[in-house]
């Protein structure tokens, strides 16, 4: 009888650890979430923010490149599309989107 109550009471010390692993094993993951966010998530959306931004200031006589690798200077401009000019005679008419970036702004007159 007295063993029996030994591997009661070893068993009951056992179970109390074993209550506290499922929090501890869910740290890792929580970690690793962590710095997923840190280092790619946030990164990644001020970096669509910036393009958005940068799209929705587009204006005429912008020269832009576009994702494709294109330059070109804005002619015309509409709601989801921009018309841009490559050469002397050559038009192009892309999505707004597809603009990666401003090479140089058109200053503002007053």
């Amino acid at each position: 009888m007295w063993h029996s109550s030994a591997y009661a009471q070893e068993v009951s010390v056992q179970g109390n650890a074993s209550q506290q692993n499922p929090i501890m094993g869910f740290l890792p993951i929580i970690l690793i979430f962590t710095i997923f966010y840190f280092l790619l998530i946030r990164p990644q959306k001020k970096a669509q923010d910036e393009h958005t931004k940068m799209v929705a200031e587009l204006k005429k006589n912008d020269e832009i490149i576009t994702s494709g690798g294109i330059y070109g200077t804005i002619v015309n401009i509409q709601d989801d599309t921009v018309t841009i000019r490559v050469d002397d005679n050559t038009r192009i008419k892309i999505l707004r989107s597809a603009v990666s970036k401003i090479i140089k702004a058109k200053a503002v007159s007053e």
